[in-house]
């Protein structure tokens, strides 16, 4: 198919800011279901389970998107806001990821309970030191369990999720960083194919028994290639930035991005989309604010929850504030996690969609059938032609001139 070039529109943008709350879904996708996830609602259940006030938020719009209840609506929003439904066959991080930037996926990632013996004796061979565990098991209680024999041992410990994952963890003291990202590239290499995981994850931490903690600031994640290009190709194609914050890079296996920004929590996360977005780059600025997933949703942690949307709120005047001349900004979710919800899954929820900044007019935006809308519609503010999936919203977001 030939590539789409941009309509003529009356909104262009020089920087795009896109900024992506993991997890926080706004309401059971119709298909929730045959996920185990019907009613499902992260945005409302952790809202009525831990009340804050989210003022910020609220004045975009987000107490207006089709579905959120728990939140008070305004009169006059200040963003455009809607929701989208996910296209993929998912509800992983990866798979709302790529489809954000225009590659859905159509076969789930493979998941495991346990992995099979003949991968475990070639990741044996890899490292020299055998291994502990796996099995599908919490990050926290798999490390109460197995970490003292890990630190006697030197074994690393293997464990998975309900999710695609293929997790390593190893005591810093016992395992020193670069060798446990060496077994984790390993392992990368092993799992392709019927095994092909989403990522392979370096779980190192530290600490002693009763108290050991995982470093996530040392964490590092191997995702498989996309299977196709993306928006972030084809904008790297046509010239433009494309800045990466959090771990977008880990997710796309750092294909399609011209930097890189590593940071070790989200207010970091936070910190360095500022300082990019005030650069004014002619591209996208992307970045994946990832605590309320890892530190809350998965560990069904409500109170924690409100908090980081109470903290994110709070921060988003600066980050408003940063959108000089016709930059754009969209706040997204890539997949619902509500801690409210049985087991310790991801949740298949319906996506947030707020969007701000110069020449975006206040208006609902209607539900959007696939997350690689927000891709689309990135390239075309950009001007750069994009052939794959997606429709772009953006002459819906354009102030009609007078």
């Amino acid at each position: 198919m030939p590539a789409r070039h941009p309509r003529a529109t009356p909104l262009a943008a020089r920087t795009v800011v896109v900024v992506v709350l993991d997890s926080v879904g706004v309401g059971a996708l119709p298909d929730a279901e045959a996920f185990g996830d019907a009613g499902a609602h992260t945005l409302d259940h952790t809202l009525r389970a831990a009340p804050v006030d989210l003022p910020h938020l609220g004045a975009l719009g987000l107490g207006s998107i089709a579905g959120v209840n728990e939140l008070p609506t305004v009169a006059e929003p200040e963003g455009a806001y809607g929701r989208m439904r996910e296209r993929s066959a998912g509800k992983d991080t990866t798979t709302g990821h790529w489809e954000l930037m225009g590659l859905p996926v159509d076969t789930p990632f493979p998941t495991f309970t346990r992995f099979p013996d003949d991968l475990m004796a070639a990741f044996d061979a890899a490292t020299g030191r055998g291994h502990l565990g796996n099995v599908a098991a919490s990050g926290t209680t798999i490390l109460d369990e197995l970490g003292d024999e890990h630190v006697a041992s030197g074994a690393p410990i293997v464990y998975t999720s309900a999710d695609s994952v293929f997790q390593v963890a190893a005591h810093v003291d016992v395992v020193p960083l670069e060798t446990l990202y060496a077994w984790c590239r390993a392992a990368r290499d092993l799992l392709v194919g019927d095994l092909g995981v989403a990522r392979v994850i370096a779980r190192p931490f530290a600490g002693e028994r009763g108290a050991w903690r995982r470093l996530g600031e040392a964490r590092k994640d191997l995702s498989l290639l996309p299977h196709g290009p993306t928006v972030l190709d084809a904008l790297q194609g046509a010239g433009r930035e494309t800045i990466g914050v959090g771990k977008i890079s880990d997710i796309f296996a750092g294909r399609g991005l011209t930097r890189d920004v590593h940071v070790a929590h989200d207010d970091e996360a936070i910190d360095r989309t500022i300082e990019a977005t005030r650069a004014r780059p002619h591209g996208l600025v992307f970045t994946n604010l990832v605590e309320f997933d890892a530190l809350y949703g998965h560990r069904r942690d409500p109170a924690g929850y409100a908090r980081a949307l109470a903290a994110f709120d709070a921060r988003l005047p600066e980050l408003r504030a940063a959108l000089t001349g016709d930059a754009v900004l969209m706040l997204v979710s890539d997949h619902g996690n509500d801690p409210t919800h049985h087991g310790t899954d991801h949740t298949r929820e319906h996506a947030l969609l707020l969007v701000t900044g110069a020449g975006v007019v206040p208006r609902p935006i209607p539900t959007r059938e696939s997350f690689a809308d927000v891709g689309a519609t990135v390239a075309e503010l950009l001007g750069v032609p994009w052939a794959g999936a997606g429709t772009s919203f953006a002459a819906e977001l354009a102030r009609v001139p007078r």
